[in-house]
Parts: C-alpha cells; sequence; structure tokens
C-alpha cells in the first residue's frame, strides 16, 4: 500500500476555507487516493509545534493570523518569503520546514490581468502579511504605493479624498467583511473612486464584498482574491513537488 502523504492549511477561525475543497478535486484529478488535505485551526502560533509532529506531513499553507508569526518557527526561507516577511507555504523537505510566500505570484498574475497603463499608483488597505506581499509586488513593477491602516499615519479616519482620487490602484488586504461577517467593510470614501480605478479586494468569500459593491457603485472596475487564491495554491502545489 502506498504511503500516505499529508497537507494542509493553519489559520485562526478558517472553517471558510477554500483550500480543502481545492486540493482535495486536486488529488481527485490526478488520481492520488493516498493524498489528504486537513484545516488546522489554531488557537494560537505555539500549537503549530504539534502540527509539525504530524506523520507524513510534506507542507501546509499559512493564512490569517500567523503568516508573520510562522516565521520564528521555521528552519529557512525563500528569497521573497524573506524580503516580504511573511510566509503563506511550508515545505518539509530533509528534515527543513521551509517557508515561501507564494500569495506575491497570485497577486502579480491578478494585477497584470486588469492593471491598464493609466493606473500608475496604488493605495494599500492593510499591513498584515497579504499587504507585504502585495508592497513586493508593487515595488518590483516600479509602482508607486501608500499604505493605509488602523494606525498608519495615514489611516481610515484620515484618509485624504485627494489620494483616493489620485491613486488608481486601491487594493484591500484586511481581512474586513470576510464571511460570516458580509455587511462589514473598511471606512472608505468610495465618493472619490471613478471608473479611473481598478479595485481589488483580496477576499474571496463572498465574491462580492461590501467594498467590492460600494466600489462598483462608483463605476470602478473590481477584482476579487479568487485568481489570486486559486495561482497561489498552484504555486505552492509545485513547490510541495519540488
Amino acid at each position: 500500500m502506498e504511503e500516505k502523504v499529508k497537507f494542509g492549511l493553519i489559520g485562526r477561525n478558517i472553517f471558510y476555507s477554500f483550500s480543502k475543497k481545492y486540493f482535495e478535486e486536486k488529488f481527485s484529478e490526478l488520481k492520488l487516493p493516498n493524498f489528504s488535505y486537513s484545516i488546522f485551526d489554531l488557537k494560537e502560533i505555539l500549537d503549530v509545534q504539534e502540527i509539525f509532529e504530524i506523520e507524513n506531513l510534506r507542507g501546509f499553507n499559512v493564512t490569517i493570523p500567523y503568516k508573520e508569526q510562522i516565521i520564528p518557527f521555521l528552519d529557512e526561507l525563500s528569497d521573497e518569503a524573506e524580503k516580504i516577511g511573511a510566509v503563506n507555504t511550508v515545505l518539509f523537505k530533509n528534515g527543513k520546514k521551509i517557508g515561501y510566500n507564494t500569495d506575491a505570484f497570485g497577486f502579480e498574475n491578478t494585477l497584470l490581468l486588469h492593471k491598464n497603463p493609466k493606473q500608475k499608483s496604488a493605495l494599500v488597505l492593510g499591513n498584515g502579511g497579504a499587504a507585504k506581499a502585495v508592497k513586493y509586488v508593487l515595488e518590483k513593477h516600479q509602482i508607486p504605493y501608500q499604505t493605509v491602516f488602523r494606525n498608519g499615519k495615514i489611516n481610515f479616519k484620515n484618509l485624504p479624498k485627494e489620494a483616493v482620487n489620485s491613486h488608481l490602484i486601491i487594493v484591500q488586504c484586511t481581512p474586513v467583511g470576510t464571511f460570516p461577517n458580509v455587511s462589514d467593510s473598511v471606512d472608505f470614501p468610495f465618493e472619490n473612486l471613478s471608473a479611473e480605478h481598478l479595485v481589488i479586494d483580496l477576499i474571496y468569500n463572498p465574491a462580492e464584498t461590501e467594498f467590492l459593491k460600494k466600489a462598483a457603485a462608483q463605476k470602478a472596475t473590481t477584482v476579487n482574491g479568487e485568481n489570486m487564491l486559486k495561482m497561489q495554491a498552484e504555486k505552492a502545489w509545485e513547490i510541495w513537488n519540488i
């Protein structure tokens, strides 16, 4: 009998996650009946040490709120993960726990798919692990940006309307509005959006967040996080099969 090969996802309150279904369908398509994918809902990052003990675990994904907190528990980081300062994919290889960031790959794919040449600068809403991957991609493509977050110099209370007018790419990186809290949205001057704007919300559940609904009402082009999610998952699969 073939040895079981295990994967999973660590995070907190992640019962809504798409990853389990996505990877189980992949295992089925590729005829890999001995492969499995589990959800590990951790109360705190220290609990990850129990996950490390699971037999035949080849790797796992990392989501909110542990993308930065996981780093001290790992032996090595890929160049990208080190530069970004956040990890969303872990590979176990040759007795080492290696951290990667595939969010950057996923976001880059989404951005280049939808961005037009007039959209030259960005507002990044949020300052967590996902926002770090977004900023890494913007820097790579020489797109200047400003970060807006709760405790930042520019925050959701004092965000100048001119900043919204002049930054035609808006990337919503906070978890606000994620299922089940679908009526929530970050405080934002939506009236300053226009048909010139590209608004990307990294949330994928629901498919259209309250934030995207309000942006679409101003005729902005709106994109959710589904493509980014699929692209980062494909990249994670590639890493696990190195």
